[in-house]
């Protein structure tokens, strides 16, 4: 893969987008102090420039360069979990811009697992605590990629598409996004949930660790009510709802598809379009983004899913499915 990812890093320092591997999903990358190449991510995909940018570096030395009056504690975070799928909001120094930012006086950091992208990373860095800023690579408001092909199917390459390069480093592992912890201010704060769990984070950090922004700050990545959301309609329901499969069919005309715990699942397989099983609430993360691509193109008018029960290694896939769930119009 080495003249693919030189490739890459080319397309990058000459301004351009290039989709990248992650653990989590596929990001549209660009250079994050490259004010031309980050606004063109927004409007690759349409995205509100309100929102801002997570910046992906290479490691724990480049935020010195992004960020100021960072606490001790963040050592530890980097220590145990970068890389890897945690993204921390800190007090931003003045190269992180506002067209990177928001306008808020915070920056997201993540250096990401993905063998690909972190050999990316430092490649591009050179040393110096670069970054890409490197949100979904789709539409916004869309299910977000875990294929390059994903990418391809909504994106695409120029000049048809809207992307100079992608860098095709398989299915993503994990699933679904980052979790975002705020450690901009006096306290440790989830504001968007991911595999790292609070659990995980309040054991290194030998303290409590809240949940959701205080007020509006700080804004953060996939946080409105409606997101990661398919064409078709989705809607949640419970295993209860499902006790009788011919029964569930004839109160709904339209065609369905169904995501469902694997006994389920295995039950409605001659009354649904299509339908997948999951034998767990991991296997059910790791795909739940390539099924709602899938079965949002197999002809059913609406997708069920059967949700996992709460915990705290489900809060992240239930997080997604509460908003691929929610009303569009608002």
């Amino acid at each position: 893969m080495k003249k693919e990812l030189e490739k890459a890093v080319e397309v990058l320092k000459a301004g351009g987008l290039v989709a990248i591997p992650t653990e989590t999903v596929y990001g549209l990358a660009a250079d994050a102090e490259n004010e031309a190449a980050v606004k063109s991510i927004y409007a690759a995909k349409n995205r509100p420039a309100t929102h801002p940018l997570i910046v992906h570096v290479c490691g724990a030395d480049a935020i010195p360069y992004w960020t100021k009056d960072v606490p001790s504690d963040v050592k530890k975070l980097t220590d145990a979990f970068w890389p890897g799928p945690l993204t921390i909001v800190l007090k931003k120094s003045e190269r992180a811009k506002d067209f990177v930012t928001g306008g808020q006086d915070s920056v997201a950091l993540r250096c990401p697992s993905h063998p690909l992208t972190h050999e990316l990373l430092c490649l591009f860095d050179e040393g110096k605590g670069k970054g890409v800023a490197a949100p979904s690579a789709n539409t916004f408001g869309k299910i977000s990629p875990t294929t390059a092909q994903h990418v391809r199917d909504d994106l695409g390459v120029k000049p048809e598409g809207k992307t100079d390069y992608i860098l095709d480093g398989g299915e993503c592992t994990v699933g679904i996004e980052s979790t975002i912890l705020d450690m901009s201010g006096t306290e440790p704060r989830i504001l968007r949930e991911g595999e790292i769990t609070a659990e995980m984070i309040s054991k290194v950090l030998d303290k409590p660790v809240m949940h959701g922004a205080i007020g509006a700050s700080p804004r953060v990545s996939g946080s409105l009510k409606s997101h990661y959301a398919p064409e078709h309609a989705l809607k949640i329901v419970c295993a209860e709802d499902l006790a009788g499969e011919t029964q569930f069919a004839a109160r709904h005309f339209e065609t369905f598809a169904l995501i469902a715990p694997k006994a389920i699942a295995d039950r409605f397989a001659k009354v649904c379009v299509r339908v997948k099983g999951y034998t767990d609430t991991k296997d059910l993360q790791v795909h739940l983004y390539s099924w709602m691509h899938e079965l949002d193109k197999c002809g059913a008018d609406m997708i069920f899913v059967v949700e996992p029960e709460y915990s705290e290694t489900s809060a992240g896939v239930l997080d997604r499915l509460s908003r691929a769930a929610a009303d569009k119009k608002h």
